[in-house]
């Protein structure tokens, strides 16, 4: 039931900031919306669904690496400094083997300070898109723990431009 508050939230924010971004108001009100904080973030495994908007734009890049996943055992850690508000992420996953069950990626972003993470995916018990992009919100220090199997992932964390 959590994950499904959690995915429902997710999509409330997403569609009131693609709404705010987009839609003039009649009466020539300004009209401030106030992005959700990181403090929000749900320390569990979610299966959030990604955004299906066109492709978030991005500004300067915190972290742009490609990584290699060839067995289980394979991890990476980062540690990023996040210095904007508005920030994404995004990641393409090109696939090491035909069948579908071995090859899977897993991304925990965890802030620091907080300790609240969100964990996103590829493959197992994640969707099998291999273009995925989240908007985040939230300065401070965060550590991106990623393990998968058989996948080799272009990752790109990003400050959004409006």
């Amino acid at each position: 039931m959590k994950e499904y508050l959690v995915v429902g939230l997710f999509l409330v924010i997403v569609g009131v900031a693609v709404a705010g971004c987009t839609a003039g108001n009649p009466d020539g009100q300004n009209v401030t919306s106030v992005p959700a904080s990181t403090t929000g973030m749900v320390q569990e495994t979610t299966n959030a669904a990604p955004v299906t908007q066109a492709t978030l734009a991005l500004g300067d890049h915190y972290l742009q690496k490609s990584y290699s996943f060839h067995n289980t055992n394979d991890t990476y850690t980062e540690q990023i400094r996040i210095a904007d508000q508005s920030w994404a992420l995004v990641y393409k996953v090109t696939p090491l083997s035909d069948d579908v069950q071995t090859g899977w990626f897993e991304l925990t972003v965890t802030n620091v300070d907080s300790k609240k993470s969100q964990t996103f995916g590829y493959g197992r018990t994640f969707a099998n898109d291999t273009y995925q992009q989240y908007p985040m919100y939230g300065q401070g220090s965060y550590e991106i723990a990623m393990k998968g199997n058989l996948t080799k992932i272009d990752l790109d964390i990003a400050r959004r431009l409006p």
